[in-house]
């Protein structure tokens, strides 16, 4: 059942795989890119515990040895004393420029990891073997890296691409609810924004993959992987095409800001809500048709994630400081805010030519709501 998906940047080429147990054939599938049967592997200490001797005895199958760091779990481990931490470690493993990391873990880890990868010795190769479904899809793919500031998420960092990226679809079994949900708020990006077909076979076959169908996980890694490689094959460092990646992410990054990066709102949670609210926003603005926010609204709600700021528990500025935070983003031109709007399901593009007092008024009722 494992699937093969190539990432096309000419010398930077690299596949990632996608099927269940890939985790046992871990060391036959790095060995080819190991000048020495060694490699550093960061993880978290919940991942750790659930997967570590799994990954241990996959590498040993091919002979490669292994060591690994453990950081604590969670967003706030994102940033400078963990990287520091993990940047020490690696120099401490004597890990040298033609040797190997290992990113495993969820999205702060292969955030974090891909980074320390990039600047250590100037740069040295890393495999992500991601093991959440949101990592799976986007976080794991496309070589962005980096970790958090006191100014915002994702400030500080670089673009380095893997060697090869694993997405074990078994590991998606050890995850709560709640994770596998979050994540999918990301997996329902790349139908909204490229591929009706894709969204049309998500209402039908979603529900499915969320109770454990194995094949539908497959499947629904596998799409959305292609669609994150197609777009950064053409641009890889987000010049144009790569920003329709953010559908969502402008409303997204401001409600994790307004939340504490805390575990009120999760990433994921914050790009199906912001996916939401840039339908409606599209639907106020005459893009799209009406109907299209209405359909995502009942799709989300079958699917039992968060999908309104309703869902969001304890307070929440107001639509002013909301739109403050907005101008905090990454995504800021000339201080222009970008935000990625559709024409219909399937259909997003990128504008800084949107009213903010269309989106003061969308979050006001938005609020009001709640």
């Amino acid at each position: 059942m494992t699937e093969t998906v190539r990432v096309d940047l000419s010398e930077r080429s690299y596949d990632i795989r996608v099927g269940p147990d890939l985790l046992s054939r871990a060391g036959a599938e790095i060995a080819p890119y190991l000048k020495r049967k060694r490699v550093a592997v960061l993880t978290d200490e919940t991942v750790a515990g659930l997967h570590l001797e799994a990954l241990r005895e996959g590498l040993a199958g091919a002979g490669i040895e292994m060591s690994a760091l453990a950081l604590p779990a969670g967003e706030a481990t994102k940033g400078w004393p963990q990287f520091t931490r993990a940047v020490e470690w690696l120099l401490d493993e004597k890990v040298e420029r033609r040797d190997m990391v290992v990113a495993f873990g969820g999205g702060v880890i292969g955030d974090l990891a891909g980074f320390a990868a990039a600047v250590l010795r100037r740069g040295v190769g890393f495999v992500q073997i991601p093991t959440t479904l949101l990592a799976q899809v986007d976080s794991s793919v496309g070589g962005k890296t980096g970790i958090n500031t006191r100014h915002g998420k994702n400030l500080v960092g670089a673009f380095h691409q893997p060697s090869l990226v694993l997405c074990d679809t078994a590991l998606l079994g050890t995850l709560p609810a709640r994770d596998f949900l979050a994540g999918y708020g990301e997996v329902v990006k790349y139908g909204l924004l490229g591929d009706a077909q894709f969204y049309r076979w998500l209402e039908d076959n979603a529900p499915a993959m969320a109770a454990g169908d194995m094949a539908a996980r497959v499947h629904a890694v596998k799409r959305s992987c292609e669609m994150k490689a197609e777009i950064v094959a053409r641009d890889e460092t987000e010049q144009g095409d790569r920003a329709l990646l953010n559908l969502g992410h402008t409303f997204c990054h401001a409600l994790e800001a307004a939340t504490g990066y805390s575990d009120r709102l999760l990433h994921g949670e914050g790009v199906a809500i912001g996916c939401q609210l840039a339908l409606d926003l599209s639907a106020r603005l005459g893009l799209c048709p009406q109907e299209d926010p209405s359909r995502l609204a009942a799709h989300l709600a079958r699917m039992g994630t968060k999908a309104t700021l309703r869902d969001i528990p304890g307070e929440l500025p107001d639509a002013d400081a909301l739109l403050d935070l907005m101008g905090q983003d990454k995504k800021v031109v000339d201080g222009q805010l970008r935000f990625i709007l559709t024409r219909g399901i399937g259909q997003a593009f990128v504008t800084s030519d949107v009213p903010r007092d269309a989106v003061r008024t969308l979050l006001t009722e938005a609020l009001a709501a709640r």
